[in-house]
Parts: C-alpha cells; structure tokens; sequence
C-alpha cells in the first residue's frame, strides 16, 4: 500500500500542516484494506479538517473570556417553571440573530441564570466561528478608564469593542453609569450598530433603562440603538444557585 514516506512527512510538518500527517498516521491499515490512495487522502483531509476546527473553536472560546466557559443551552435545566420559551432559546442557539445585527437581552432577578445564558449563547457563537468576548459592566468601565490615560487609548479601546461580533455585557445598568461611561457607551453601540450584535445581561426591565441612563439625550439615542431590533428574554424569578446549592446537599 503506498504510503506517505518520512521526508514528505517531515515537509507537511514544517509547512504546519502537522494535523494532515497525525491524520494519515491514524488511519487504520485494516479499515483502509482495498481503498485507493486518492480516497485515503480524502479521508486523511476530512480528518484533519475536523481537529483544525476543533482547535480554532477552543481558540474562540478560550479567548472570549467566558465567566462560564462549559455554559451550553442545551443544557438548561427547569426551562417551563423559569418561563423560559424553548422555542426562542433553540432559535438564539442557531445565531441567526448575528448575522441580521440584532442584540439580545436576558432579564431577570438575581440568580436567574443571565450570565448562564449570556456565555452559552457566546459559546454558541464561537463554535459557529463568531469572535465573541464576555465582559461584566464594572470590568468594561475600569478599561475605559485605564484607556483614558494611555494616548489614542479611547480609540483602541473602541476598535477592540466593537470588532467582536458578539459582545455579551453582563450586570449592564448595575450601576448608573456617570456621563463618561454614557459617553463610551453611547460611541460604541453607535459603532455596533446593524454591524454586530450585543447581549445584554441585567435585572432592569426596559422601562427602568431610561432613568438609569441618565434620562438625557444620550440615554434616547443608546436606548434607540438597542431597543428596537433586540430579542427580550425574561429569566423569570427562579434562583438557579439555590438550586445548584440544594442539588449539591
């Protein structure tokens, strides 16, 4: 049976093709018996292929940052007693929503699974191959203020933000946000906007955002930015971490 010898094998490694050769030395001779060349390179391909997709994707999700990095909607438990539509949730799963720029918001009391949610959804995202990034409030401000003080940092900060093509904001409007965090947020939904989608992660309802905002013209326009082509998600009032800390006694 022809064979790929250890030189070629050695320029496939130098070239970084390493997954094509580990590919090849995994192939069984048995099960490959009476299969020509030209399909066990086939084979070999696809093998490859798959482990080189498996690795970026671990990439994505380690990168993103993720608070629950196992997180998977597949996995939610209590779904009907939270009032949470099994429907919506296996359409978020697909990502669709991405392509079309919408934002999503999971709301809810404390405990409600929004962070949950906000990362498997992120997690979805990065096995679709989306760049996508996990970041509380209180973590986003104190990098816009570190930004402030370095030169052109306000600018990098914003590029950074809004390359991603999921951005999940976790504990939004926690704090009222001071007129330089309106500011930044304000600048960098603008640059979002209809190019990337957002998740947001919070215990208000709409109604409360507003107020929180600051009420002036910087809370209409983030509000505009956000509200009109967002899915609204509602956690419901079930605490999941009594749960977990009752399943664990």
């Amino acid at each position: 049976m022809t064979r790929i010898d250890s030189e070629a094998k050695r320029k496939l490694r130098e070239m970084g093709i390493a997954c094509l050769v580990d590919a090849f030395d995994r192939q069984d001779d048995a099960l490959t018996l009476g299969i020509s060349f030209e399909e066990r390179i086939g084979l070999a391909v696809d093998d490859a292929y798959t482990t080189f997709s498996m690795t970026k994707i671990d990439g994505l999700i380690r990168r993103a940052g993720l608070r629950y990095p196992d997180a998977e909607l597949r996995r939610l438990d209590l779904l009907e007693e939270r009032g949470l539509d099994r429907g919506v949730i296996a359409q978020l799963g697909t990502c669709t929503f991405i392509d079309r720029g919408h934002n999503v918001v999971f709301q809810g009391f404390t405990g409600s699974g929004k962070s949950y949610l906000g990362c498997a959804l992120a997690r979805a995202a990065c096995q679709q191959r989306y760049r996508a990034h996990y970041i509380r409030m209180p973590d986003l401000e104190e990098a816009w203020a570190s930004a402030n003080d370095k030169p052109g940092g306000k600018e990098k900060f914003l590029r950074k933000y809004a390359s991603f093509k999921l951005l999940v904001l976790d504990e939004w409007l926690l704090d009222p946000p001071d007129e330089s965090i309106r500011s930044m947020l304000f600048e960098l939904i603008e640059r979002r906007y209809d190019e990337s989608s957002t998740v947001f992660c919070t215990q208000y309802p709409k109604k409360d955002w507003h107020q929180r905002l600051g009420g002036g013209v910087h809370a209409d326009a983030i509000m505009d930015r956000i509200v009109h082509n967002a899915v609204w998600v509602e956690t419901g009032t079930v605490n999941m971490r009594e749960q977990a800390v009752g399943q664990m006694v």
